[in-house]
């Protein structure tokens, strides 16, 4: 099974004038994770050109990041900008274009392993009543669907980030060739993602949240991959799967309740190993990265797809009820 990591160290250049837990640190722990597995051989992505982050957003919230990057401040609480915010991201949007030319050209895997983050960023910014842009600027796994759209025809994006994806899901509304699968814990950080979210006119159903309860753990999120993501995926058929990656439900990221351990990630990784992937990197923040990304890349590679029994929580069973009850009207769940 093929693997890449796309990687440059211009990444580390966007970074905080204090303490911030979006910091150059945490893709130094990825690193470090990946050359414990040995599969640590990166490559050098370029940036894109600046008209490519018009594919997905704004020109007015292009042009403020652009002309607010050339010294340190806050674009709002809880997001910074640096004077290497700007390459930095011209460059991860050239690993995201990367990792979904070589899982098209080569299959396998192909992790953008990118700063800053991007999920939590909409066309104009702060996306579906957010309060802030959650650490994000510009949004690496829309423009990679875009892009796979553009060669592929239609694609599938999986985030699983404890968050909700409400930048990707803006920007992916109206979309119809773009499903966005989005697992992540209920009623935190943006306050969006629920049920009913299923897309604009004429894209009703590509959009599926499914927002798990507080403290759930492995036994609820296989469910719900079982019961929701992986029939989507098998009646879809994409060429391939772009991946919003984060690990910050991993049990001891305290970031969130959630209570994941590898078991859900080797299992997720395990069931896409059927599909090439684009797996773009978001939040995590500790231990996630050590134990989380390895057990999924593990996993993928494994390319066995073994059965885990499950019990998940009487909550874990309402959620995907609702859920399949909302999307049954367009797929066959």
């Amino acid at each position: 099974m093929a693997f890449s990591v796309i990687y440059s160290p211009v990444f580390l250049e966007h970074k905080p004038e204090n303490y911030h837990p979006e910091n150059p640190e945490r893709l130094l722990r990825a690193v470090q994770a990946l050359k414990n597995l040995g599969l640590w051989d990166p490559i050098e992505p370029q940036p894109v050109p600046e008209e490519e982050l018009l594919r997905v957003h704004s020109k007015e919230y292009v042009e403020l990041v652009r002309g607010r990057g050339g010294a340190f401040s806050y674009l709002d609480p809880d997001t910074y900008l640096s004077p290497g915010t700007w390459e930095a991201a011209l460059t991860a949007f050239g690993a995201s274009r990367l990792a979904v030319e070589l899982t098209l050209e080569r299959k396998g895997l192909y992790l953008a392993l990118v700063r800053p983050p991007g999920h939590h960023a909409g066309k104009s910014g702060r996306a579906f009543n957010a309060p802030t842009l959650g650490f994000c600027i510009f949004n690496n796994a829309a423009y990679a669907a875009k892009v796979a759209e553009e060669l592929a025809g239609k694609v599938v994006v999986i985030d699983f980030d404890a968050h909700h994806g409400n930048g990707t899901q803006e920007i992916l509304w109206d979309d119809p060739k773009a499903v966005h699968i989005d697992l992540h814990e209920h009623d935190i950080y943006p306050w969006s993602g629920y049920e009913h979210e299923v897309g604009g006119k004429g894209a009703e159903g590509t959009k599926i949240n499914i927002p798990m309860p507080h403290y759930s753990g492995d036994d609820d999120f296989i469910y719900a991959w079982n019961e929701v993501v992986l029939p989507v995926l098998a009646e879809f058929k994409p060429r391939l799967v772009v991946v919003s990656a984060g690990f910050d439900g991993f049990l001891g990221e305290n970031l969130t309740t959630l209570r994941l351990s590898e078991l859900f990630f080797a299992y997720a990784g395990s069931t896409l190993s059927r599909y090439p992937l684009a797996v773009i990197f978001e939040g995590d923040y500790s231990v996630g990265l050590e134990k989380g990304l390895p057990a999924f890349i593990k996993g993928y590679l494994s390319g066995e797809i073994r059965e885990v029994p499950v019990s998940p929580s009487y909550g874990a069973l309402g959620t995907v009820a609702r859920v399949r009850e909302v999307i049954g009207q367009w797929w066959d769940i």
